[in-house]
């Protein structure tokens, strides 16, 4: 493992008194990593980006018991994951599918909400931005409920891919795939259902925001808390992500909320800079989580059978933001000023069955 002196004496200190009388070798191999998140105020420190892909690479491989995987898990979860640590999970995490040599899509798009509580309408934003030549690759998780990503794209008539490569066959006829996290890293779903377990997310919820699948240059992030905008963004520049927009999103998705300011967390290389985005509706309100859960709702929008001003704003909103990371539009005011004009010109005819 690498040394760093960033962690100063804690790095590699010896076990404490208690832990004397065990042992190196009667440890569990996996162990040496409680020991270093889990050692107490004094002795304790997060880990480095080599020591998480390490640990990742073995809850992975199966290697780790269950037991450690929660506790570690826990650990994380009660001081929050670091930077270093999201990245180091993405990279070992990156090696259960062939990243393609030249990226498939320009934005990739994760959808990693287990729990719906509003209509996932920014996977309108997404088709219409894939309507006018912009190459999508959305990833996510199926989730529980009624308003899954899933299940709006099947009301909508978009079938989920079956692998990498076919989610790459159609960004290439369609401009747009969805790719089931079973579908590329198979392992990964053992570790969402520890939420039933645990009673809590998991680190999966925060690091597989990072997966990029088919290695897309621009990123599209929504989080469910304000505070993790800056460990996304740092995350982003430890693993060379070109570009990324990352905001507080509905549910936690990449969708804004029209009604508020959205505060954007922009990675540009090795620069990372914040805008904020203007509210769209001054004093109006939707009742986001009071209508129903119907997947139909979505395509009902997108055909023009219902108008709702809230969840219209939101779809523009989302894609204005993708229009400017990926350089289609100078300036606030210009993107969404395109995004209004595409909204208006889509095929309304185009999904559902």
């Amino acid at each position: 493992m690498v040394d760093d002196d960033r962690h100063g004496d804690n790095k590699r200190g010896d076990g404490d008194s208690g832990d004397e009388s065990l042992a190196a070798d009667s440890l569990h191999p996996f162990a040496k990593f409680l020991r270093l998140v889990g050692r107490g105020p004094t002795l304790s420190r997060s880990l480095i980006l080599e020591e998480a892909e390490e640990a990742m690479t073995a809850i992975l491989a199966g290697s780790a018991e269950p037991m450690q995987i929660g506790a570690l898990f826990l650990l994380l979860r009660y001081r929050k994951e670091t930077p270093e640590e999201l990245a180091g999970f993405v990279r070992a995490a990156q090696r259960w599918w062939k990243l393609p040599d030249e990226p498939a899509a320009e934005i990739d798009w994760p959808s990693y909400a287990d729990r719906h509580k509003q209509l996932p309408y920014f996977i309108l934003s997404a088709l219409l931005l894939a309507e006018e030549g912009v190459r999508i690759a959305m990833h996510g998780l199926a989730g529980v409920g009624d308003a899954t990503t899933p299940r709006v794209l099947q009301a909508l008539g978009v079938e989920a891919s079956s692998s990498v490569e076919d989610a790459t066959r159609r960004i290439q006829r369609e401009r747009f795939a969805y790719l089931p996290v079973e579908r590329f890293c198979p392992p990964l779903l053992r570790l969402f259902a520890m939420r039933l377990v645990l009673g809590l997310r998991t680190p999966a919820n925060s690091f597989c925001r990072e997966l990029n699948p088919l290695a897309a240059p621009a990123q599209l992030q929504g989080v469910f808390h304000p505070t993790y905008i800056v460990t996304h963004q740092e995350a982003a520049r430890f693993l060379k992500q070109p570009k990324a927009a990352i905001f507080k999103g509905g549910g936690g998705e990449a969708q804004i909320n029209p009604e508020k300011p959205c505060r954007v967390g922009l990675v540009e290389g090795e620069t990372l800079t914040e805008e904020t985005w203007p509210p769209l509706l001054a004093g109006e309100r939707h009742g986001w989580r009071d209508e129903p859960m119907n997947p139909r709702a979505a395509l009902a929008l997108w055909r023009g059978e219902a108008a709702p001003a809230g969840p219209t704003a939101a779809v523009i909103g989302t894609v204005a933001i993708a229009l400017k990371l990926t350089g289609r539009a100078p300036t606030q005011e210009a993107a969404l000023d395109q995004a209004r004009a595409m909204w208006k010109g889509r095929a309304k005819g185009k999904y559902g069955r």
